[in-house]
């Protein structure tokens, strides 16, 4: 029997670790299953002609922005070369990063001011034969042999059939969002998440001053102004108190007080007039040929919004009332009373009909009513007076009054 209960208690431990190794082999059959290929093998037409090549080193990418590509998150690379049954040619470049951010920082990168916007994928661009698009955390560069009216068309064909990420990796930066409208020079947005991108895009800043090691992004636009071209750096910390302690980096640098410094000298370098302010955990600069009217239009355009829940206004009508919940307590409490009543009545008037109609046999059976008595109430059994000696018995016989 002890051996019995030994084993049952066993078998929820048994049970547990069955579960927890089907998890670890789940969690290492999918981890040490390849992602999903990049590009399809046919599309609007369009067959695959040879092999595709297929790479996880940015250098095959792009040998000359390997470093950048890193940096934005690169994971692997595809290429491959289409035909159409009338012998037309694309090829196609296809590069998977972490997260649609990465995607979307190398889109900015590559992008050219002078491309078109096209409608294909997330967002896209097109020079000529080119198109540049990424979806989710894909970017495609398409190169045609020769455009045609439904070119766009098969791409975006393509942009249907590309694997898309998990839901967290398909989340978008805000901070592009708040570079202003008006006057911005088409194209020209460049978002950074690491000091090489920021080398290559020419910013007013150096990295040491925006510090990446604190969580930081940026993205940059070019602004027309009454003396020329402008740019905006809008800078992204995760608190408004690192973002003010930076600020007060970047004005110590823009505007020296030392009595070293030449009046009017700025230690970022040749960059013109450097203005900025703080808007929440932003930080806002402008630096170019800005008269002091346009920057300080050019900042204001810029302002951070929280992100706020907004709950409906609870009203004191009679749906949403305190008392007319009580009241509703108060009967729903009623109602499983009554509930239990009838449930326990019906039990019992079904027990009494069945032992009146079976008497002692689903019911009060007497091999069941058998049970052991203490009998505590009764007092001590009278010893036996005849095997006790002589001098108990005289004291048993003056505590009984003999």
């Amino acid at each position: 029997m002890a051996r019995t209960a030994s084993v049952f208690m066993k078998v929820p431990k048994i049970i547990s670790a069955f579960f927890v190794g089907l998890v670890l082999a789940g969690a290492a059959f999918a981890a040490s299953s390849p992602p999903a290929p990049i590009l399809p093998k046919e599309f609007g037409g369009w067959q695959l002609s040879d092999s595709m090549r297929t790479s996880e080193d940015p250098a095959v990418a792009d040998s000359v922005n390997a470093a950048l590509l890193k940096e934005y998150g690169f994971a692997d690379f595809a290429s491959a070369t289409y035909v159409r049954d009338d012998g037309r040619k694309l090829t196609l470049k296809a590069a998977r990063f972490a997260d649609a951010s990465g995607a979307y920082g190398a889109f900015t990168y590559y992008k050219m001011p002078q491309m078109l916007t096209e409608e294909i994928g997330d967002a896209a661009a097109s020079l000529n034969e080119r198109v540049l698009f990424y979806r989710g955390d894909i970017l495609v560069d398409a190169m045609f042999a020769r455009l045609t009216a439904m070119s766009a068309a098969e791409l975006r064909e393509l942009a249907g059939a590309l694997p898309l990420p998990s839901d967290s990796a398909q989340k978008l930066p805000t901070l592009p969002s708040y570079l202003p409208r008006e006057s911005y020079v088409k194209n020209s947005a460049k978002y950074v998440v690491g000091p090489v991108a920021l080398e290559k895009v020419g910013t007013p800043l150096p990295a040491a001053l925006v510090d990446f090691n604190a969580g930081a992004e940026v993205v940059l636009g070019s602004y027309q102004g009454s003396g020329g071209e402008a740019t905006l750096m809008l800078i992204s910390y995760p608190t408004p108190q690192i973002a003010a302690e930076h600020l007060r980096r970047i004005e110590a640098a823009a505007h020296p007080a030392s009595a070293a410094s030449p009046a009017g000298s700025s230690a970022l370098g040749d960059v013109g007039p450097v203005f900025d302010k703080r808007t929440g955990p932003i930080v806002v600069v402008a630096a170019g040929p800005l008269t002091q009217s346009d920057a300080r239009s050019l900042l204001a355009a810029v302002n951070y919004d929280a992100d706020v829940t907004w709950n409906q206004n609870t009203y004191a009508t009679k749906k949403d009332n305190l008392a007319n919940l009580l009241v509703n307590v108060i009967i729903l409490c009623a109602i499983i009373f009554g509930f239990m009543l009838v449930a326990g009545l019906a039990f019992g008037g079904f027990r009494i009909a069945i032992k009146r109609l079976f008497p002692e046999r689903v019911f009060d059976r007497p091999g069941e009513m058998e049970f052991i008595s203490l009998h505590l109430s009764e007092g001590p059994p009278e010893p036996d007076v005849q095997q006790v000696s002589s001098s108990i018995k005289a004291v048993y016989g003056r505590k009984n009054g003999h």
